[in-house]
């Protein structure tokens, strides 16, 4: 998911459990160098999610004697995560060394020379999410580990939909069928509000109409046939009525309460939303599928979302901050991680059979896992973000239609990427 949702499924292990659990990962040598030195580690992580770092810190250093870690935890809200981290790189500060990146930001720290090419380390990303891998490209090179993978997909109620649609045109028969048969019903609940999660969900139905954002050039295309009938689509499914007005205000938690509640037939949302739906007590539970959105023309496209790590490029401690980034990303401790805070691994060989023993539910999200599509990886991103939020805010408020507002967001984004845009 986009890293504004902080919501992590619930603990899968405790207490003393978790620790033994992770103490066992890794068997990297310790690291040659200054004897005794600390690295400083800048992460996100509430609850489980800030346990599941302390146990894989606790046994790193357990390995690596001489190295010792501070953990410094940053705001649960990315935008102050964020400003955080850019004062401290933009004053040249060595710390925090390592540091986790939302998979949208290791670009904009890469062109601006705050982040170290791992390349010169020799990374093996053979056995992860390519996906995730070309978030943490830029020029050619490499700044960024996956560390856990979030993907954007299609829930269902089994119970409703008997077979998961293959294209837009069947999603709109099924919603309106189980409509037909209980008007209480929301059809579609998806996220409409004004900000990144809208985004996410228009590159899903743009990536299964055949649409993207920026082409292999780089030149900007949001005004393709492709991307005008994904979202003439989803407004569509505002105007007759599957989804209600409303979702032009809803985020996460609101399409989270529609489907947990019973009263939505599909629902886009990350992989966060399984456990809690098969938790005891959930009105949908043990009636749930999650699968990539439909395909028509298109190819199925799962918005990514997760996280990196990267180094900072003035940091002391090269060598032992790959270390730390290392042990962090090896299959064993992304396992471990996943059964105590219910992060998804972001590398193939980290589902084990006993994690998808405790957790079924992986089974399911690893096949979207493998269409997870990144959104632009270039640091204009959040310029370009911010042009797609107003043409789709425009479109769903009926101030312009699809076409018109793709046009508009088309000419200024061909503006920020000469050059001249703000």
């Amino acid at each position: 998911m986009p890293r504004q949702v902080r919501r992590r499924s619930l603990a899968l292990l405790s207490g003393a459990g978790l620790l033994l659990t992770i103490a066992g990962c890794g068997s990297a040598p310790a690291a040659s160098g200054p004897h005794n030195v600390t690295i400083v580690f800048a992460s996100q992580g509430l609850g489980t999610e800030a346990q599941a770092t302390q146990a894989a810190v606790n046994s790193f250093e357990k390995l690596h004697p001489h190295i010792h870690v501070q953990i410094e935890t940053l705001s649960a809200s990315s935008n102050d995560a964020y400003q955080t981290l850019i004062t401290d790189l933009t004053s040249g500060s060595g710390t925090p060394d390592v540091i986790t990146a939302d998979v949208i930001w290791p670009a904009t720290f890469a062109a601006a020379k705050w982040i170290l090419p791992l390349n010169q380390f020799h990374p093996d990303t053979s056995r992860f999410y390519q996906g995730m891998v070309k978030s943490g490209e830029y020029q050619g090179k490499l700044y960024a580990m996956p560390w856990f993978i979030n993907v954007e997909g299609l829930y269902y109620r089994t119970d409703l939909v008997k077979t998961p649609p293959a294209t837009f045109a069947q999603l709109t028969s099924d919603a309106k069928s189980a409509m037909k048969n209980n008007s209480k019903l929301t059809g579609l609940a998806f996220e409409g509000n004004k900000y990144e999660g809208a985004v996410t969900v228009f590159q899903d139905i743009s990536g299964g109409f055949g649409g993207e954002f920026l082409n292999a050039q780089g030149k900007p295309v949001l005004n393709s046939p492709q991307n005008i009938k994904a979202l003439t689509w989803l407004n569509n499914a505002i105007k007759t009525g599957i989804s209600p007005a409303a979702v032009t205000g809803w985020e996460e938690g609101n399409v989270q309460q529609a489907f947990l509640s019973g009263d939505a037939v599909f629902a886009t949302n990350w992989p966060y939303l399984y456990p809690l739906a098969e938790a005891s007590g959930s009105a949908v539970k043990g009636k749930v599928a999650f699968v990539p959105t439909p395909v028509d023309g298109g190819q199925a496209t799962a918005s990514l979302g997760g996280d990196d790590l990267v180094i900072n490029k003035n940091t002391k401690y090269p060598k032992q901050s790959w270390e730390l980034v290392q042990y962090l990303t090896s299959a064993k401790t992304m396992t471990a991680r996943a059964l105590i805070s219910g992060d998804p691994p972001a590398r193939t060989d980290a589902y084990t059979p006993a994690l998808l023993q405790k957790a079924p539910w992986f089974k399911q999200e690893e096949a979207v896992y493998a269409d997870a599509t990144p959104r632009p990886v270039t640091p204009l991103y959040p310029q370009i973000s911010a042009q797609i939020q107003e043409a789709l805010s425009a479109t769903y408020s009926g101030q312009l239609t699809p076409t018109k507002a793709l046009d508009q967001a088309q000419k200024a984004v061909e503006a920020i990427v000469s050059g001249h845009g703000s």
